[in-house]
């Protein structure tokens, strides 16, 4: 099978669940920001040093998938639930046992994965503001695990830097 079908040549894709959206709907921009996101963890996973952080990098990468797939579906149960969004706020938890308390004002860029944690984050950011858009105008398709999971996800990475750069 090729990578290229030509199903996309007049500006529509189809969702996991067969509807065809244009590829620039808030659907479609919502998922595709996700996977930026990703593109920027495989980056953190790439340059890290932090064993730990890898594990847990790798970890949000396959979460991301299951993500995507959520926001690429109408009227689907949600794959990243409200245990998803647990098991952050754990890993949350955990680094925080681990990094001296935030005190202030950072400037990321201490490390080179510290810094594409910082990108990652700020992507996740608007991943989360672009759902915002979707839930508004689909109150009904937007899982509410799921934007509590990308809320959860740009407070992870911060905490991830902050363990990564030694902070």
């Amino acid at each position: 099978m090729s990578v290229y079908t030509k199903t996309g040549d007049k500006g529509y894709t189809s969702l996991y669940t067969g509807e065809r959206v244009p590829k620039n709907s808030l659907r479609v921009k919502a998922y595709g920001t996700i996977d930026e996101a990703n593109a920027a963890l495989a980056m953190v996973r790439a340059a890290c040093t932090n064993e730990r952080v890898r594990e847990i990098v790798l970890q949000l990468q396959k979460n991301n998938g299951m993500l995507m797939g959520d926001l690429a579906s109408v009227g689907q149960p949600a794959m990243i639930n409200e245990a998803s969004v647990d098991v952050i706020e754990a890993l949350i938890d955990e680094v925080e046992g681990k990094i001296p308390p935030f005190t202030g004002f950072l400037i990321p860029g201490e490390t080179p994965a510290g810094a594409y944690l910082d990108l990652a984050r700020t992507i996740i950011r608007r991943a989360e503001r672009i759902m915002l858009d979707l839930l508004a105008e689909e109150p009904d398709n937007v899982h509410e695990s799921n934007r509590l999971y990308v809320n959860r996800l740009s407070d992870l990475c911060f905490v991830l830097m902050r363990l990564e750069e030694n902070r």
